[in-house]
């Protein structure tokens, strides 16, 4: 009995899910303009809806809505520039245009410290969540570098609040990831979970773990320079 012909269609398989995050480049110029290109990545955010106390949601709504210009915090200007300089050859390949990578370093650093949460682990989590895709939007709505989900403007925002602005996008993805870092007692595994909205599975918080440690992670000299930003 002759066997039927696997090989064209997994080879057509392999080639539709790269095609998935591979589109021409004239139609990736024309989603982005249009704020609509979205990610086919299965470890977007999908942050659960869960109802806050009052007391949380205020505190959450003043971290969001605070304007304060962001700034690396460290103790030298060496050590400063060293981080910059360092992550903007790690993001080169990924953000060409060096003021917005620059910028976007920036504003991640800031965020990062201001909520007490180490700024390459954002970054592994950027990684993972959005492939550093600025209007990335996962297929149950989660929007941005960090895949926010909506829900949480109404929850802790106001309604001008635009999950594909940088710095707003940062704000509200450092903002939560801090919230479900105390709700868990500081145990970064469920924060993780909590976050992606698949608490309790070992996939996303390893995938995170890994990205932050393989592609982000600075020598402890220069990990050891960070000072609180309030």
């Amino acid at each position: 009995m002759k066997r039927p012909n696997t090989r064209g269609r997994e080879q057509g398989a392999r080639e539709n899910h790269r095609s998935a995050f591979c589109l021409p480049l004239a139609s990736c110029s024309l989603l982005l303009a249009a704020g609509l290109l979205f990610t086919s990545t299965a470890h977007a955010g999908a942050q659960v809806y869960q109802p806050l106390s009052a007391s949380v949601r205020a505190v959450l709504h003043r971290s969001v809505s605070d304007q304060a210009a962001p700034k690396l915090a460290f103790t030298t200007q060496y050590e400063a520039d060293f981080w910059l300089n360092e992550m903007s050859r790690r993001m080169q390949k990924r953000m060409p245009d060096i003021e917005y990578r620059t910028d976007f370093l920036k504003t991640v650093h800031y965020e990062a410290m201001r909520a007490g949460l180490d700024p390459e682990l954002v970054l592994g989590l950027i990684e993972v969540e959005s492939r550093f895709n600025k209007y990335a939007v996962s297929k149950v709505g989660a929007r941005g570098y960090m895949q926010v989900m909506p829900f949480w403007i109404k929850e802790i925002g106001t309604e001008e609040h635009n999950l594909f602005h940088l710095r707003t996008n940062l704000r509200y993805g450092c903002t939560i990831l801090r919230h479900y870092l105390d709700a868990e007692k500081g145990d970064l595994y469920r924060a993780l979970g909590r976050y992606n909205g698949s608490l309790g599975q070992s996939k996303y918080p390893n995938l995170v773990r890994a990205a932050w440690r393989n592609n982000w992670v600075l020598p402890r000299r220069a990990a050891n320079s960070y000072v609180s930003v309030n």
